[in-house]
């Protein structure tokens, strides 16, 4: 059986979530997701996939 899952969706679960029990989290979770994204962006780690 193989499980692939991707980062992306799962980061934005957590997220979600984490906003949902406390809002004053938005702009951090957000100002962090926007980071990474960007250096996944520039770095070429598109394709970052667990298995």
């Amino acid at each position: 059986m193989n499980l692939n899952l991707s980062l992306a969706p799962l980061i934005a679960l957590v997220a979600g979530i984490l906003i949902l029990v406390m809002p004053r989290l938005l702009n951090y979770i957000v100002a962090v997701y926007l980071i990474v994204i960007g250096l996944i962006g520039l770095f070429g780690g598109g394709a970052l996939h667990l298995k």
